[in-house]
């Protein structure tokens, strides 16, 4: 690691995925920054990976401390990406894709186990993609308010396709540690393909009942994870530090 590192001072840059914007991370953001991390929200315009890494990578830069980038969703392989930043010291992935070198959400998803739930995914309109409201809830946000779920359905932001094929140029996991939250009842990313790709990267892995929309009703588990990764960063900067004196 190329800074010292203590829990309470690392930063905090959470990064959203498809179909939603960064909104949906306040519960996560409140508790973190009310335990004294600095942290913040990118707001991806989801159109391509290139455009949201590079929107993420002003965020890491604007930054005073070593990074801890968090991804949900499509936003995993956004951090996978932007992750390769040298102020990046590890990556949180919640219910997210961990893609590996030359591959992309639209790979990850090519050939999925049978009789998993398949995303109710419209086909794509002026080169962006939305989910279908009508079944929006049940994909996506199944243990949120209906009201929460339909109002989430009816601001869905645009998801580009170049997003969706967006490859991965080399994997921050491979470099850095990281952590997985695998939401157990998710029906847009099978929880299977969530274990099978954070045991891919090596991650810590907790699992956490929840929607896909798990970062939005589970908060306190998420930042539970988030802080966890803190505090061990922290201990593993301490005794690099302690080593080289």
């Amino acid at each position: 690691m190329s800074a010292a590192l203590t829990a309470t001072a690392a930063s905090i840059v959470l990064v959203h995925g498809g179909f939603v914007d960064g909104s949906g991370w306040q519960d996560v953001y409140n508790i973190l920054a009310k335990r004294g991390y600095r942290v913040s929200v990118v707001q991806n315009p989801t159109l391509s990976l290139d455009d949201d890494v590079a929107v993420t990578k002003r965020v890491i830069a604007a930054q005073p401390n070593p990074v801890i980038l968090v991804g949900h969703s499509y936003g995993g392989v956004v951090i996978t990406q932007a992750g390769n930043d040298p102020k990046v010291v590890g990556l949180v992935y919640i219910a997210a894709f961990a893609p590996d070198k030359g591959e992309s959400v639209a790979t990850l998803i090519a050939n999925p186990v049978p009789g998993a739930p398949v995303p109710p995914i419209l086909p794509p309109q002026d080169g962006v993609l939305m989910l279908d409201n009508e079944k929006f809830a049940a994909s996506f946000a199944a243990d949120l308010p209906k009201d929460q779920a339909e109002f989430m359905a009816n601001s869905q932001v645009p998801w580009g396709v170049q997003a969706l094929e967006g490859t991965v140029s080399e994997a921050a996991w491979r470099s850095k540690p990281s952590w997985y939250l695998v939401a157990t009842d998710d029906r847009m990313i099978p929880p299977p393909a969530q274990q099978s790709m954070s045991k891919r990267a090596g991650s810590t892995v907790i699992e956490t009942k929840g929607s896909h929309a798990v970062y939005v009703s589970q908060p306190a588990a998420v930042a539970a994870l988030i802080e966890r990764a803190a505090r061990e960063l922290e201990s593993t900067s301490a005794r690099s530090s302690a080593g080289t004196k």
